[in-house]
């Protein structure tokens, strides 16, 4: 005959869904076996691991597939199935997508990167670093509690300051692993004590359970509830790199070899931008007073400063083509945090929430695209400056002409519909959540946008300096370069197609 205590033991016991947790588990088995395979591999062979690792991301993400007929959920607290710690949503889907496709496309760039680094980037420690750091990725939009999110927002950060400063003997990117590091700990450090508070007030880590409580906390905790989400939003203003806290881009996007900038453009913004609106509109949005006026002042802020950041590039100096898509996302940032902001004030804010994801993958694939075309001038540029793209169209016409569709995809003008439609559903985000004067400010900087976007689209189509040159692109680099252009093109032609994707559930 069992004991009480046996009987409880037992019923603590869960079945675990491994369909749903399969995307991020792949990356970090995958993770593990390169690591390993790494110590037993001759150097002339670790060319390997690239391609392992390229088959592995593309597994996870096609792991997603098989997720798309229903939410799932697994972890849940027994007896309370509405209370889990990981559940595989459309939002949760919608953003593993746009991280594990982001992290496949930095690993084709960086198989190339590798090859040209002459050993200073060792290939092991890379391959597990950005394969342990997408795992955390994909991990942190499927999290419902804060001890799941926490945890899967520093999986996603710890190996990226190593994939920063992982270039031996370079002082810059020694310079910028240390400014990301100390920014990144100093935006975890206040989150956790965001959370702390949250939690010490509700009693639960559960983000539902969290929604519920809050609203019926004693008046007494009211200020240590704002205060702890005012905390939050900040730790998470850092990984978004809203301004002000947006210090460290520039110089780290830099620093860090140039796949790694990609990734962190992207993929770290899809972290940030997900653990915003699971902690916002999911847990806290009875104290959506609080957090919308503080994002639409974010966004705003935002987008201002990073495009007039990137305005004031110039074409000659060092690294200015790096420099100008690192102020641009810092722009970009400002206008995925207008539907975040915009869900506060309205009634739907899944739609709301929609639109951020929605621009999300448009900017996801073209900001990518655009790093893959850097990374090919970076070749035979090594200061990779805006000027080193004037007559881009002599040298290489196919891949001029894919830059410029990306950078007017960015700037949102024909033939780039997509980047048109996505800023179209931002802008009409808030103004039906009555943010009349946020719309304003985002028009003002798309003006402002288009003016360096259209500068350096120019510049592609000048005439050559000197006698224009002809280099092999290598394969990783050309598949990169073409997925990105082809589904740019696909959406551009079926803008629709993103905002049905991005149709989400969140409650």
């Amino acid at each position: 005959m069992s004991s009480p205590a046996q009987t409880q033991a037992v019923s603590l016991v869960q079945d675990v869904d491994w369909l749903a947790v399969a995307p991020p588990t792949l990356a970090a088995v995958v993770a593990l076996a390169v690591l390993v395979a790494d110590l037993f591999l001759a150097d002339h062979r670790k060319a390997l691991l690239g391609w392992v690792s390229v088959a592995g991301l593309a597994a996870s993400t096609a792991l997603l597939l098989p997720l798309l007929d229903g939410d799932r959920s697994t972890f849940c607290l027994t007896g309370d199935p509405g209370a889990c710690s990981y559940t595989a949503d459309r939002f949760t889907l919608v953003i593993q997508f746009l991280v594990l496709g982001g992290a496949l496309l930095a690993a084709l760039l960086s198989v190339t990167a590798l090859k040209d680094s002459r050993g200073q980037l060792p290939e092991g420690e890379f391959w597990f670093l950005l394969l342990s750091s997408a795992a955390g990725a994909a991990l942190l939009p499927a999290s419902r509690d804060l001890a799941t999110l926490i945890v899967a927002l520093e999986v996603a950060s710890l190996p990226a300051f190593a994939l920063v400063g992982l270039r031996h003997g370079d002082r810059r990117s020694s310079e910028a692993a240390l400014k990301f590091f100390l920014s990144s700990v100093t935006a975890t450090a206040v989150s956790l004590m965001g959370v702390s508070f949250v939690y010490a007030a509700t009693g639960t880590l559960y983000l539902a359970r969290i929604a519920e409580r809050i609203q019926s906390v004693d008046g007494q905790l009211h200020t240590l509830v704002q205060t702890g989400v005012v905390l939050t939003l900040v730790g998470f203003a850092f990984k978004t790199a809203a301004v002000p806290f947006h210090f460290w881009v520039p110089d780290t996007y830099v620093g860090a070899p140039l796949p790694v900038a990609a990734y962190l453009s992207v993929v770290g913004k899809a972290v940030g931008f997900s653990g915003l609106v699971l902690v916002t509109v999911v847990a806290l949005p009875s104290y959506a007073d609080v957090w919308g006026p503080a994002l639409a002042t974010l966004a705003a802020l935002t987008m201002t400063i990073g495009n007039v950041g990137a305005l004031r590039q110039q074409t000659t100096r060092a690294y200015s083509a790096v420099r100008l898509l690192a102020w641009s996302s810092v722009g970009q940032a400002g206008y995925l945090l207008v539907p975040i902001a915009a869900a506060a004030y309205s009634d739907d804010a899944e739609h709301a929430i929609g639109s951020t994801l929605a621009y999300a993958l448009m900017y996801g694939v073209v900001n990518l695209g655009a790093f893959a075309v850097a990374a090919l001038v970076g070749r035979t540029h090594a200061l990779n400056r805006v000027a080193d793209y004037q007559g881009l169209y002599a040298r290489n016409p196919l891949t001029a002409l894919v830059l410029a569709f990306f950078l007017l995809c960015l700037a949102g003008l024909p033939p780039g519909i997509i980047g048109l439609f996505a800023k179209v559903t931002v802008f009409s985000a808030a103004v039906d959540a009555g943010l009349g004067w946020l719309a304003v400010v985002m028009a003002v900087n798309v003006v402002i946008a288009l003016v360096y976007y259209l500068q350096w689209t120019a510049l592609l189509f000048r005439a050559p300096e000197g006698e224009p040159g002809r280099h092999t692109v290598p394969a990783p680099l050309t598949a990169a370069i073409a997925l990105t252009a082809v589904v740019g093109v696909v959406l551009s032609g079926a803008p629709q197609l993103v905002l049905r994707f991005a149709d989400t559930t969140l409650f």
